[in-house]
């Protein structure tokens, strides 16, 4: 590691706020590298909302993580621990990681690391690991995804929901997104949702009934919260599974539980962030299996929505909370 420079640049939360609190500082170059570490020199870094969240306070990293937001990088290995033996320096990988890819150099666990898949950029690859690990682990693994089912995708177009849409209709589901927007619809549609609902001017419940004949949604994932809980509980089928991956419009509701029994609904969740190294490296393995076989095919694609420099993370975090993104924000170191 001699010929790294001695300092990274890195963006570093100033305090909870806005996105001007996101300042741009140098630290020390990470070294002494240990277990399962690698060193990636960052080309790209995804901005998701775990990110904005971290920034105003309301999701600080876990007990040892960086306190540099970002959960995602894809770049060149330029180091490795002495115990790292999967990849080698030189490799391109795409990472997991559980905070600062918000730098031009980034720490990651190998066992959360994939090769880039064959064909993407960089700047999509960056965008690929908190959308297919999380959608994999909650859509599939907890909401038992299965052919010949009605899937219902909240926040179609956000980075999320595009790929929940794709992994859906590889699966073989009936898949129906929700957006903000005609174009928004019209842009889940063409990622292959079989029906796009503008959640502005139309009520999804009554959409989503009309759609199935009344059945209603088999798996539903949701990131809204609020009064989506409950309206999810009336769009669900009859031992309907909805997964819970965030609450925008907040997490405490007064819901009548009554139609969780009477449909014998399953209403669970999770979050990546805080699992354990083995959990995650578990996970990575089926993503690699399942996921990267069709990305690599064209069958999953990655859109991105826009590119900043590294410097311009309060722009990008704009453009995310402005909620007119389609597609991954990607960070340029």
């Amino acid at each position: 590691m001699s010929d790294l420079p001695e300092t990274i640049r890195a963006i570093a939360i100033d305090r909870a706020g806005g996105p001007d609190v996101l300042v741009p500082t140098t630290r020390p170059m990470p070294k002494d590298l240990n277990g399962h570490q690698i060193l990636l020199k960052v080309e790209a870094a995804g901005v998701n909302r775990p990110d904005v969240l971290q920034r105003v306070g309301a999701y600080p990293p876990p007990k040892g993580a960086s306190d540099i937001p970002g959960l995602e990088v894809a770049g060149t290995i330029v180091a490795t621990a002495p115990g790292a033996k999967r990849y080698a320096v030189g490799d391109k990988i795409t990472a997991l990681v559980v905070g600062g890819g918000y730098a031009d150099y980034c720490v990651a666990d190998e066992r959360h690391a994939l090769p880039v898949p064959a064909g993407l950029s960089m700047d999509e690859a960056a965008g690929v690991p908190e959308t297919a690990f999380t959608v994999w682990s909650n859509v599939v693994d907890r909401g038992g995804l299965s052919a010949g089912e009605t899937f219902l995708v909240h926040g179609g177009t956000s980075g999320i929901g595009t790929m929940a849409i794709q992994i859906g209709k590889a699966v073989g589901v009936s898949v129906i997104a929700t957006a903000g927007s005609n174009a928004k619809c019209d842009a889940a549609k063409a990622l292959g949702a079989d029906h796009a609902i503008n959640y502005q001017s139309e009520d999804y419940v009554t959409r989503v009934k009309d759609i199935t004949a009344g059945e209603g949604a088999h798996v539903i994932l949701d990131m809204v919260g609020g009064d989506y809980i409950e309206r999810n509980w009336k769009a669900a089928a009859v031992e309907g599974r909805i997964v819970q991956i965030a609450f925008l419009n907040g997490a405490r509701v007064d819901a009548d539980f009554s139609r969780l029994m009477l449909k014998r609904l399953t209403h669970t969740g999770s979050t990546l962030r805080a699992r354990s190294n083995d959990f995650k490296a578990a996970l990575a393995e089926r993503v690699h299996t399942h996921v990267w076989p069709l990305i690599e095919a064209g069958k999953v694609k990655i859109p991105v929505d826009s590119t900043f420099p590294l410097a311009e993370a309060g722009a990008a975090h704009r453009r995310m909370e402005s909620s007119g993104h389609v597609g991954k924000i990607i960070l340029k170191p």
